[in-house]
């Protein structure tokens, strides 16, 4: 399962960062051009490719998320057949054994069960603060879109255009604003349930984002050495 959830996200990470060469690739196109209704277009198509790819990912994380949860219940069932046999087997043993042994056994039980339950948590919070991030996202990218246009109008100069882009960026930062809240009252709920697991995978995403970012660093660096022998030329 492990296994499947680490190919799952190197698919997921192989995707972000196709996105990021194709944006890159884009943007220097777009200033080469220097045309903004072209630009316009371009952000739109990226807008556009952007969600598509938010969406694989949500549905991506849905479908584990509901494997995990079968894989969990099967694992419920087989605990409670391995209890109706102790028990048949504690029939049979002496009393004072028996004892003993239902003791070690509710003990392994509960302890099981615990463990259960705390995956499920980690689980949904994980799928809670991903989704969050996703929409984040979506609306700093939104907020782009809009600042550009914006420019655009301050060029052209059409005053009830630019009032209702005034408008639609103070409702976006409005709603950008409150996903920030629900990210704050997540990560309260998480401080709260205060996990090793946790710890371990926000570790891991964080290696993750460190690795891509350095990636796209490098990527950006080699993009400008061309630019500037390009140029040179």
């Amino acid at each position: 399962m492990m296994m499947m959830m680490m190919i799952m996200m190197m698919m997921m990470m192989m995707m972000m960062m196709m996105m990021v060469m194709m944006m890159m690739m884009m943007m220097i196109m777009m200033m080469m051009m220097m045309m903004v209704e072209m630009m316009m277009m371009m952000m739109m198509i990226l807008m556009m490719m952007m969600m598509m790819m938010m969406m694989m990912m949500m549905m991506m994380m849905m479908m584990m998320m509901m494997m995990m949860m079968m894989l969990m219940a099967l694992l419920l069932l087989l605990m409670m057949m391995m209890m109706m046999m102790m028990m048949m087997m504690m029939m049979m043993m002496m009393m004072t054994m028996m004892m003993m042994m239902m003791m070690m056994m509710m003990m392994m039980m509960m302890m099981m069960m615990m463990m259960m339950m705390i995956i499920m948590m980690v689980l949904v919070v994980m799928m809670i603060l991903i989704i969050l991030q996703l929409l984040l996202h979506m609306m700093t990218m939104m907020m782009v879109l809009l600042l550009l246009r914006l420019l655009l109008m301050i060029m052209t100069m059409m005053i009830m255009k630019l009032i209702l882009v005034m408008l639609l960026l103070m409702l976006m930062v409005a709603m950008l604003l409150f996903l920030l809240l629900l990210m704050i009252m997540t990560m309260i709920m998480m401080m709260m349930m205060m996990m090793m697991m946790m710890m371990v995978l926000m570790m891991m995403m964080m290696l993750m984002m460190m690795m891509m970012m350095m990636m796209m660093m490098m990527m950006m660096e080699e993009e400008e050495d061309n630019f500037s022998q390009n140029k040179a030329q």
